[in-house]
């Protein structure tokens, strides 16, 4: 290697991986460094609440790259390295052993922390987030053990390992505050599909419920959470729980480096943060979309996938923009699921379904009061995602009545 530039990433995820691959795809020979506070090496994290917990995938099958593809490229892998400040005067980021360690330019890919509810019981050792490959793992063994599960939260993280629950066996009881689960993604029309869903493969779906205390018991040993006391006083019993109440980006580096943050670190459409030599990517990531015109932050695998080839180019001084439209998925049961677009609560004028939303087999865009279509949602019809892009960003208004006829094509 002939150049003496330093890169350094913060992070373990999948943007991290994906962003050290992008500078060697644009011939960067200088120094490449990932900082990793996991022990393992990158891996993508949908499988986590998946496939890997249903049995059908192995950590090494999400890996995203193996040991030997950061040796012959030449990257610096520090696993179980957590940085813990950034000096932006000096260049430098600071290691755990107070050591530091010198950039030229520095990439944020620092992720998320599932949120914990300041209820009491939440700290027992049968009570459960989902974030990593032990936790997995961990809810692996809980289903060959246990014979019931409390979920509190109807996120995407709550639905799934629901899903994968009742495949296992177990008694499922989910605690949603809002009156639909996943009412803040999808609104309550769509909310009300996935809520049917559960209910039709036996969970106990409480809709509109506070949890104001995780019940517990001494076991002589450790106090064991028993259960879920309700708003209205009533209690649920379960053998374990898990607490899907959505996560928190890991934006305190940043924050504390002086970096402009609010919901996220600002980024512009490089992805560029307010520091020149400084980039975020994935979670952290509240971009201003070239796009959609407003600034947006997506906790979803498609930008940890997609960014990084923009940050990287930003890094290395070219031009770039990310302006791909947000995209997520879900398995459920029998129900697969893409999203495309961007309809948050309050954008949107009204829901138009194209098939049939009780056969779980349908399309549903999100219109505005102009009729353009801000987003689109198949579910067990595919191919059509393509399509739904060109909708997005064509802008034009539609004719509501011919989008829902199954007849006319897309």
């Amino acid at each position: 290697m002939t150049s003496q530039r330093r890169f350094v990433i913060v992070g373990g995820g999948l943007a991290a991986a994906k962003l050290a691959e992008a500078l060697r795809d644009n011939d960067f020979d200088g120094t490449v460094t990932v900082l990793s506070a996991e022990e393992h090496l990158p891996y993508e994290r949908p499988p986590l609440s998946k496939e890997h917990l249903l049995g059908k995938k192995s950590l090494d099958e999400f890996t995203v790259d193996p040991a030997q593809w950061y040796r012959d490229h030449h990257i610096d892998l520090r696993l179980g390295t957590t940085v813990t400040a950034i000096d932006r005067t000096a260049k430098t980021v600071t290691l755990p052993d107070g050591s530091t360690l010198d950039y030229d330019k520095l990439a944020l890919a620092t992720g998320s922390t599932p949120r914990k509810p300041p209820l009491t019981g939440i700290d027992a050792p049968n009570v459960y987030t989902l974030r990593t490959i032990a936790d997995s793992d961990t809810l692996i063994e809980l289903f060959n053990q246990s014979n019931s599960l409390a979920i509190v939260g109807a996120g995407w993280i709550g639905l799934e390992v629901a899903a994968a629950a009742r495949g296992a066996g177990l008694d499922v009881t989910i605690v949603e505050s809002a009156e639909q689960p996943l009412l803040g993604a999808l609104g309550a029309e769509m909310g009300a599909v996935f809520a049917d869903l559960h209910t039709s493969h036996g969970v106990d779906l409480r809709l509109g419920t506070q949890v104001t205390e995780i019940t517990t018991h001494d076991t002589g040993e450790a106090q064991l959470a028993d259960g879920l006391r309700l708003g209205d006083g009533s209690t649920v019993s379960a053998d374990a729980i898990l607490v899907a109440v959505g996560a928190r980006p890991n934006i305190e580096l940043a924050a504390d480096a002086g970096l402009a943050v609010d919901g996220g670190v600002l980024v512009d459409a490089n992805l560029l943060t307010s520091d020149p030599d400084i980039v975020a990517v994935g979670d952290i990531a509240e971009q201003s979309h070239p796009l959609l015109n407003r600034r947006i932050r997506v906790e979803h695998w498609a930008n940890a996938l997609n960014q990084p080839a923009v940050a990287a180019a930003t890094m290395l001084g070219k031009s770039a923009s990310y302006d791909r439209l947000p995209y997520f998925f879900t398995d459920q049961y029998d129900l697969g699921m893409e999203y495309t677009g961007y309809a948050a609560p309050g954008d949107y004028d009204r829901v138009v379904v194209r098939g049939d939303t009780s056969k779980r087999e349908f399309v549903a865009f999100w219109l505005d009061s102009d009729n353009r279509v801000l987003a689109g949602m198949n579910v067990n019809v595919w191919d059509v995602t393509d399509r739904i892009k060109e909708l997005v960003t064509a802008g034009d208004p539609v004719d509501p009545d011919e989008l829902a006829d199954t007849s006319t094509p897309l």
